[in-house]
């Protein structure tokens, strides 16, 4: 497996594998993988004829300052685990190489945006689509790579392929879960004991709405009971339980025929944010 650390390095691998007729799959990635990470490298082993992670903690979508600061960085580890699960190139840049110059543009998604996380956390998903853009021009692949653990981040990458008409194919993966059913995520390493062993009832919570959602049950019941369950649980902070429609992830009043539904939370345990969702296919 090749490294880069520089934009020009990264554009004349994928130039040449261009030119020579190879289709190229992108992951990308802040680093601290895990097996999410690695189903997406494996998923574009199989489609794709060369395969490019990024490991990158993106300074521009975090809204806390201590978040960025603490957040997983584990570069050997990740290249590691890359070059093990078949990666032809790994792209680790540095701050000063993503961004010569802070970014001036600034995206609006609209209602995709103004619910969930982006309310919870102004900028973000500016800073995603930002970062994602950089390296979709960078690395021009044919396919990219997404977890849908983070639901809404795909939405708006999506709208944003869509809006700026990128010539490729955003490729999402089911959310891959520890055996307790927790939603595998780099932030995980840092919860201490009681908040780990706290943090299944996110999942539980879901699947509990999902069922109720499949009942019928109204939608701002199913919002309710859950917030009252997660409530019961003094080691959990819930910031939101949604109820929305999957493709606009517009709040519902009520179900409509043929509309998948998501259910999506995030919650802080003992100082680590962690989000996650299920999606009920529509009837």
């Amino acid at each position: 497996m090749q490294i880069f650390s520089t934009v020009a390095e990264l554009r004349a691998f994928t130039e040449e594998a261009r030119r020579a007729g190879h289709r190229l799959g992108l992951v990308p990635t802040m680093g601290a993988l895990h097996a999410g990470h690695l189903q997406l490298v494996a998923a574009a082993r199989a489609e794709c004829d060369a395969v490019v992670a990024s490991v990158f903690v993106n300074p521009t979508q975090f809204n806390n300052p201590d978040d960025y600061r603490l957040y997983p960085r584990l570069p050997q580890a990740d290249t590691d685990l890359l070059a093990a699960a078949g990666c032809t190139a790994a792209f680790l840049p540095s701050v000063e190489e993503m961004y010569p110059q802070p970014a001036a543009l600034r995206f609006d998604f609209g209602a995709l945006e103004r619910v969930m996380e982006g309310a919870q956390r102004p900028g973000h998903f500016n800073g995603v689509a930002t970062v994602v853009s950089k390296l979709f021009h960078m690395a021009r692949p044919h396919r990219a790579y997404f977890g849908q653990k983070d639901w809404q981040q795909v939405a708006i990458v999506r709208q944003l392929v869509a809006d700026l008409s990128f010539d490729l194919e955003i490729v999402a993966f089911p959310t891959v879960r520890e055996a307790d059913g927790l939603a595998m995520s780099s932030r995980n390493r840092r919860l201490g004991p009681e908040a780990r062993a706290a943090a299944p009832q996110l999942h539980q919570a879901l699947a509990a709405a999902a069922a109720q959602v499949r009942q019928g049950v109204p939608p701002a019941k199913v919002q309710a009971q859950a917030e009252a369950a997660l409530a019961g649980a003094p080691e959990i902070g819930l910031e939101y339980f949604a109820v929305a429609d999957a493709a606009t992830l517009q709040p519902l009043a009520a179900y409509a025929p043929g509309r998948a539904v998501v259910l999506c939370l995030a919650a802080e345990l003992g100082g680590v944010r962690l989000i996650d969702n299920v999606v009920v296919d529509g009837a």
